[in-house]
């Protein structure tokens, strides 16, 4: 239970309506704990005039104002305005509470009449003017900012809540916040608030804030009861939730087993509840709903380059298809459709994977692929097959391992050559992106590690990939983006000849240097009838930057440059050669992720291995 005082004679709260003044009925502290109602409304022209000192309230009390949301809905009826504004002197009293002003005086008016005094029914057909006055008052102070009792070393209550620190209603609530979220990360799942006593002291501008917690008994998981199920097995969904039964409750747990049902890809909606009652033995129950997918999905893309023509892609996916969540996807390609320099690539992959394989956090799978490549210096036609593991530490850190046969006929000036080799690639992620479509603070790091056994005549080595994105943003509301990538590779152990094309590196089109012809840059060391023939090179570094601007909600304009350098030996020694080149873009932003228009011309490469302005559209930016 709470209990709410206001020391002295002074009213906790007024708000000024066209000169009358309109006590509150409530403390500011009311319904602190409890929900408050939001509604939308629709300025023409908006004028915020905030007395004080405090510069940066403006833009919070701006924010809040339904009347600021409502001018992104472009309603411009008299009738929405007023009843905008009538709904925003509460919202914005609000507000100021969180900010620890309780003495606020609020003027809202419509080309010069006070809102409150006019009523619903006499709402004006046009308003050309809103303009909100406010004096805020000075702001309280804690007197008094106690909580307890909390779980030592669970607990992170906010700095701001001490003696002496602006009293903002906000403040108070994240501090009762993080006393119960405390108590349940300590596994007292029931926790709660026990009383709430706070008092304001007009005169002196102090608030006196006691928080009591009542932190319950500690609790463990009892059994997950499972409804909505249609296809898949419920064997097999509790296999994939991995719900920890019999442990010590905690929330991270609940979250992962959230996140391991949405990654199966089987579920519409996932719906995790606590029940009300503990059961003996202070076990807690939860209640599991699911709606599933429908199974079968299709889809497809495109870009298009105005140098290596159009590339079409599409995918075909069953979600569940013996009813265990297996997932069976084939993924078909064809690119440089109308290119100029080189002939029609074509790629196809199918792979069926399972989760929950061995452990909850592991996906099993197969796969296999075939591709020709017809390309201006070789043409290739390979497949593979291969066995692997997939594993989800969390959200940030991902891995897999896979065991694979790979052939490779590479047919180019120096003949038909066949390569052959047993891999076992071990991949890495560390994703701390806000976004993964498109991204404006954070980092991405990937690395790959491919030790390969040639058979016949192939070479056998080591293959090392690594790549790095960063991220970071300035301005309102993060419009201002500086982005950068640095990708390095390199092949270790075999000669060039020996090592599979597929396994070398080239620079040039839009994974690398844009500006530049795609794979335009490689090395040329192997003997062919008439000197040495072109070919991937044995070590790569690529720089990419960009800085992204959003000009409007869905519209973005990017600047960038890229560098390319290819090695014709191993560890980034031998002959090299490098290019650059530079452009500019559009973006326009979908739900799915950016669409992007790059114009991109070479600037400078050694040796010359381009000219002319290239074209890029695809979908999500390059990285």
């Amino acid at each position: 239970m709470g209990r709410w005082l206001a020391a002295g004679a002074v009213a906790l709260a007024a708000v000024t309506w066209g000169g009358v003044a309109a006590s509150q009925s409530s403390s500011p502290f009311s319904g602190l704990f409890g929900d408050r109602d939001a509604g939308e409304g629709s300025p023409v022209k908006l004028t915020f005039n905030i007395s004080g000192d405090d510069k940066t309230l403006e833009k919070t009390l701006r924010n809040g104002s339904l009347l600021t949301g409502s001018l992104r809905d472009k309603r411009y009826t008299g009738q929405d305005i007023l009843a905008a504004a009538r709904a925003d002197y509460a919202r914005l009293l609000g507000n100021l509470y969180d900010e620890g002003y309780y003495d606020a005086v609020i003027n809202i008016t419509l080309d010069g009449r006070e809102a409150a005094q006019i009523a619903p029914l006499d709402a004006p057909e046009n308003v050309a003017q809103v303009v909100v006055a406010i004096s805020p008052g000075q702001q309280f102070h804690f007197s008094r900012a106690d909580i307890g009792p909390i779980a030592q070393g669970k607990t992170k209550i906010p700095p701001e809540y001490r003696l002496g620190e602006v009293a903002g209603t906000g403040t108070i609530k994240a501090a009762a916040t993080a006393g119960v979220a405390g108590w349940r990360d300590a596994g007292h799942a029931k926790a709660d608030l026990q009383e709430t006593d706070i008092t304001a002291d007009h005169p002196a501008r102090k608030v006196d804030s006691r928080i009591s917690l009542a932190p319950g008994p500690l609790v463990t998981f009892g059994q997950m009861n499972v409804s909505g199920l249609e296809r898949l097995r419920e064997k097999r969904l509790r296999e994939i939730a991995g719900f920890p039964a019999g442990h010590q409750f905690d929330p991270e747990d609940l979250e992962a087993v959230r996140k391991r049902l949405r990654r199966s890809g089987v579920f519409s909606a996932i719906t995790l509840a606590e029940v009300d009652r503990l059961r003996d033995g202070n076990t807690l129950d939860v209640d599991l709903t699911v709606v599933e997918q429908k199974p079968r999905r299709i889809g497809g893309g495109a870009e298009i380059s105005n140098k290596d023509g159009a590339a079409i892609s599409g995918y075909w996916m069953h979600r569940n298809l013996w009813g265990g969540a297996e997932r069976l996807r084939i993924d078909g390609k064809v690119s440089d459709i109308g290119s100029g320099t080189s002939g029609q690539d074509a790629q196809a992959n199918i792979r069926l994977e399972r989760p929950a394989t061995f452990a909850r956090d592991l996906t099993a799978y197969v796969a296999a692929g075939v591709a020709r490549m017809r390309e201006e210096d070789y043409d290739s036609d390979s497949a593979f097959a291969g066995i692997g593991l997939d594993y989800y530490r969390n959200d940030n850190l991902t891995g897999g391992i896979r065991l694979e046969y790979r052939f490779q006929k590479v047919t180019d000036d120096s003949g038909t050559t066949n390569f052959r080799t047993i891999a076992l690639p071990v991949t890495g992620i560390y994703d701390k992106r806000d976004v993964d479509t498109d991204p404006k603070k954070g980092y991405w790091l990937s690395g790959e590690l491919t030790p390969f056994v040639g058979l016949g005549d192939t070479g056998s080595g080591l293959r090392a990939v690594l790549e790095g994105r960063s991220y970071y943003s300035v301005g309102k509301d993060d419009r201002l983006t500086f982005a950068g990538r640095a990708r390095l590779g390199t092949v270790l152990g075999p000669e060039i000849a020996e090592t599979p094309r597929d396994y070398l590196f080239y620079s040039g089109g839009g994974g690398t240097v844009r500006g530049q012809p795609f794979e335009s840059l490689g090395a040329e060391v192997i003997p062919g009838p008439d000197g040495p023939i072109k070919t991937g090179g044995m070590s790569l570094a690529v720089i990419n930057a960009e800085t992204r601007f959003q000009v409007r909600e869905k519209i973005g304009l990017v600047a960038f440059a890229d560098a390319g350098r290819v090695w014709a030996d191993s560890s980034f020694k031998g002959s090299s050669g490098w290019q650059s080149g530079a452009g500019v873009g559009v973006r326009y932003l979908t739900p799915i992720g950016p669409i992007r228009l790059d114009v991109a011309a070479p600037l400078k490469s050694e040796p010359d291995t381009g000219k002319g302005v290239q074209l890029y559209l695809g979908l999500g930016q390059a990285f």
